[in-house]
């Protein structure tokens, strides 16, 4: 229903034969280049702000260029980049030799899609990042899908050093943190060198075949907290994809004699490569896989693994569906709901109608439909065996029960061009609630429920200003809003869009029923608590002062306060129904990261984040009223 700001999303190609190779097999050197484009297109829901690409030629004289870059801004930005791209080599391609001349004719490409889940917006912020430096060793792109939680610690930590950034964004401090210590692994190997006797180009010749980029990870990783895969590669020929420690960012990776894939998603290495799910792996927990000048590629454990915290928002909602795995976990999802719904509906399935929102809550809608089927037949089975017990059966009866199915409907259809119509704030809500079409005459007025499925509820303003509305001109006896994702009740900063409490429709359930029963001052010593442990540091994650907000609430108590909200004055009764935790970690087994569900976050700067973004609540919402209140 609300649309969250999706994890960006990566991918690398390294050639491992010259280009000769692919133009001969393959009919074109930009073998390489074309695969980056399948990835990034096939991963372009995860990026709709920006992309760019980066493209880094090994084997060139001294004078030319050897680092090729295009960003773009907007939905369309893939196109706009590739087309870029190939103008400039369109204009390069005349002067010769492709590996010398042309633009983007190189064997390691990296590209990137992007989210904004920090609100900066513009050119300057979009990935890859490029340092230049006249040592090919020295200069370095980078890009990732990833939030530091601790962005400023690793900003104080570099500048405590004498470096001076230009800007204290998360991607660029990263990026001076690890060219700073790449700088001193090659003035390492240029003593190392001299050490050997070595004079002139065989320094650099000796600094170029030993630069080991693991060294530079694992004296820059041990301090960064958050998610994240950090991408890069360097102008020697060094490549490497590192996943954080927790798990909490997807990467994938194929490799054969011809090409290193990494992506972010494992069906657009599938689908781009022509391979199976079996050839297609995914990078661990604190792990990078490494390709050298030399082209030899090992896997690095860089950070030691700390527990299984795989974003659980990735199965829900963000990953495509297309993923086998994902595909059956979310429909696992739907299946799971099924005895809350029976109970919402009173047991009543013959006048009861299925339905989702598109799209994204289709596959969660088929395991739903898979639930009540195994339900009826259940039940088909004990009427049978009654009758036969009976003596009752006869063939009319036993058609009359078969004959019984599920009552499933497509009742809401998205109308794609009105939703980029609404632009004006003054008309937005009243726009909204036509942003979904009905298909009318399949509900009986007043004699089916209607149960609608959907993949999470975050805010519940689209379902307060358009989807509850929308849904009621059907006049359903009862309408049941169902969410395969358990209430969202904390918020994420690990890479979604998620960071402001009091957006949260089940954190202003919980304050609205701490105060109707009397409870408020639970939130002014949650914000005493807050200050006092930033204040003296002793961030405990087992001891997470802000779930005192939930604790006197069962989970069907805020259920019904959040109805209460979102569907006051509706003339049609509305119930919702949320996915348990229990539900989330059957469906979803090896992604257990549930941070924004229970908050339980992984790391210490999870935590941090959490108790300042409370503190700015409090301050600016509760304070404010309370002082408006008094001088009113």
């Amino acid at each position: 229903m609300e649309p969250l700001k999706h994890e960006c999303g990566i991918a690398m190609v390294r050639l491992l034969k010259p280009l000769s190779y692919y133009q001969e097999k393959y009919g074109s050197w930009r073998y390489g280049l074309n695969k980056l484009y399948l990835l990034m297109e096939k991963q372009h829901n995860r990026g709709q702000d920006g992309a760019g690409i980066v493209c880094i030629k090994t084997e060139v004289p001294a004078g030319e260029e050897y680092i090729f870059r295009e960003r773009a801004m907007g939905s369309g930005a893939i196109s706009d980049i590739f087309n870029a791209a190939a103008t400039k080599i369109h204009q390069s391609e005349e002067y010769g030799d492709p590996l010398v001349k042309t633009a983007f004719a190189g064997n390691m490409y990296m590209g990137h899609l992007r989210y904004s889940t920090t609100g900066r917006q513009g050119m300057q912020y979009l990935h890859p990042f490029v340092r230049r430096d006249n040592y090919r060793t020295k200069s370095l792109s980078l890009c990732g899908n990833f939030n530091l939680t601790n962005a400023n610690e690793v900003f104080d930590a570099i500048v405590a050093k004498g470096q001076n950034p230009r800007s204290a964004s998360d991607t660029y401090v990263l990026l001076e943190q690890l060219g700073h210590r790449l700088d001193r692994e090659v003035d390492r190997l240029y003593l190392e060198a001299k050490e050997h006797g070595l004079t002139g180009l065989a320094i650099n010749q000796y600094t170029e075949n030993n630069l080991d980029m693991t060294r530079v990870l694992r004296q820059c990783a041990p301090l960064w907290d958050g998610g994240y895969v950090i991408c890069g590669m360097n102008g020697s020929g060094q490549m490497f994809s590192l996943r954080d420690p927790w798990g909490i960012r997807p990467a994938f990776y194929y490799t054969d004699d011809e090409v290193v894939i990494v992506a972010s998603e494992r069906p657009v290495i599938m689908t781009a490569m022509d391979v199976t799910i079996d050839d297609v792996h995914e990078l661990q927990p604190g792990q990078a896989i490494m390709v050298n000048k030399s082209n030899e590629i090992s896997l690095e454990q860089i950070l030691a693994p700390k527990g299984i915290n795989q974003c659980s928002f990735e199965r829900i909602y963000f990953s495509r569906g297309s993923d086998k795995d994902i595909y059956y976990e979310r429909k696992k999802l739907g299946y799971n709901l099924v005895p809350a719904i029976v109970k919402a509906c009173d047991g009543d399935l013959l006048n009861s109608v299925l339905s989702f929102i598109p799209n994204t809550a289709e596959v969660a809608y088929y395991g739903m439909l898979h639930g009540f089927e195994d339900m009826l037949n259940q039940q088909k089975a004990q009427a049978i065996e009654q009758l036969s017990k009976s003596g009752n059966l006869t063939e009319e009866k036993i058609r009359e029960i078969l004959s019984t199915r599920v009552r499933s409907e497509k009742v809401a259809i998205k109308d794609i061009k009105l939703r980029t119509f609404i632009t004006e704030n003054s008309s937005r809500n009243d726009m909204a609630a036509h942003v979904y079409d009905v298909t009318y005459g399949i509900i009986r007025d007043h004699i089916d429920n209607l149960v609608v499925i959907d993949d999470s509820i975050v805010r519940g303003t689209t379902l307060k200003n358009s989807i509850i509305k929308i849904l009621s001109r059907l006049r359903p006896k009862k309408l049941i809003i169902v969410s395969s994702a358990p209430q969202v009740r904390y918020p994420d900063f690990y890479g979604i869009d998620m960071s402001n409490m009091h957006d949260f429709i089940a954190f202003k359930a919980a304050v609205a029923l701490l105060e109707e029963r009397g409870k408020a001052d639970i939130i002014d010593n949650i914000y005493r608590n807050c200050r006092e442990a930033l204040q003296q540091g002793t961030l405990d994650p087992a001891n997470n002062f802000v779930k005192e907000i939930y604790a006197p609430f069962t989970t069907d108590e805020i259920s019904s306060k959040i109805c209460e909200l979102v569907a006051s004055g509706n003339p049609v009764p509305v119930e919702c129904i949320f996915q348990s935790i229990e539900g989330l970690h059957e469906a979803c087994p090896n992604h257990t990261g549930d941070w924004y569900f229970t908050g339980n976050y992984p790391t210490p700067g999870g935590l941090q984040m959490l108790y300042r973004t409370f503190i700015d609540y409090y301050e600016t919402f509760r304070i404010g009223q309370n002082l408006h209140l008094r001088l009113k």
